[in-house]
């Protein structure tokens, strides 16, 4: 028994409908993609401040983490209750903290308030920069591009490596002994 076979005229109409479908699809995508530009524009921030007229911000870096306050003012810098001279002592600690309003020309501008806890004073003094910079942005949006440029914004991933059994460190191995 013989299977009929389709005739060309068959194939070409199966064809011909098969190409319709796909120009009334990419009509539709062509549609789609015209009215998409609209809805994937950048996204507008606000302006985000509590009752007091302050914005907040999460800081982290290493193993700290700083809850900060920013506020309008005239530069002062409070960390943990106490100034930011007599917290972080090293000149090099200090400029971390102040690097945010230096990129954002709003040096003297702004009273600044933060508790931080965790790591040690390297990894305190980045988070607080971090803080910052976020509240910044949460008080004065215009200020994102150039605090984004100097990578302000980017929590730093580095955290120190956990220690593995069988060696003294995170990868230092016990000292060999042959004898």
């Amino acid at each position: 028994m013989a299977t009929p076979r389709k005739t060309t005229s068959q194939l070409s109409g199966i064809k011909a409908a098969v190409k319709e479908q796909a120009k009334e699809q990419a009509k539709e995508q062509a549609t789609a993609i015209a009215a998409a530009p609209a809805s994937q524009e950048a996204p507008k921030y606000e302006r985000k401040v509590d009752k007091f007229g302050r914005a907040y911000a999460t800081g982290k870096r290493k193993n700290a983490i700083a809850r900060v306050w920013i506020k309008p003012g005239n530069g002062k810098i409070i960390v943990n209750g106490r100034e930011l001279k007599v917290y972080f002592a090293r000149p090099v600690l200090q400029m971390i903290v102040n690097q945010p309003f230096a990129v954002a020309d709003r040096n003297n501008q702004f009273d600044v308030e933060c508790l931080v806890n965790g790591g040690g004073l390297s990894g305190q003094a980045g988070a607080v920069k971090h803080g910052i910079s976020k509240a910044l942005t949460l008080f004065e949006p215009d200020l994102r591009k150039p605090l984004k440029v100097a990578k302000f914004l980017t929590r730093d991933p580095r955290v120190v490596e956990r220690k593995k059994y069988g060696r003294a460190k995170a990868r230092r191995r016990f000292q060999f002994s042959k004898r």
